[in-house]
């Protein structure tokens, strides 16, 4: 997965609190257009499971920890994500779902659009079908 990375944020260290931050366009490789959390996740829930269109996100563990399954329509790969200082870039047209939330975690996701319920593909085999053309 050649257009899914890592994204290292600022990290200020003090003896009081590390504080990060981010920008839109410097850090993330879109200007944000909406923010949305998962968080109270049941032990054992999945979420996600779709694709977008368009829509580029941006993920980050706040606080906890969880893993995201990606998957290209080809390949799979697992990012575990337990960091607030980064964060994991993941671009439309990959197959997305979250997984083993430990307690009390909190996933931030940055998006590159506002909601649009027509840009989401909640079909694998269709997703599949149109990665490959």
């Amino acid at each position: 997965m050649e257009n899914v990375y890592r994204i290292n944020l600022p990290k200020i260290s003090d003896p009081r609190g590390n504080l990060s931050f981010l920008e839109s366009g410097n850090h993330i490789p879109f200007e944000i257009k909406r923010a949305y959390w998962i968080y109270d996740v049941p032990g054992g829930q999945i979420r996600g499971g779709h694709a977008y269109r368009t829509l580029n996100e941006f993920i980050i563990a706040l606080s906890g920890s969880f893993d995201v399954v990606l998957n290209n329509g080809k390949k799979e790969e697992i990012f575990s994500l337990n960091r607030s200082y980064y964060g994991l870039y993941v671009p439309n047209m990959i197959w997305r779902r979250m997984e083993n939330f430990s307690t009390n975690s909190l996933c931030l996701i940055l998006a590159s659009q506002t909601y649009n319920p027509d840009d989401y593909i909640y079909d694998y085999y269709k997703f599949k079908q149109l990665y490959n053309k």
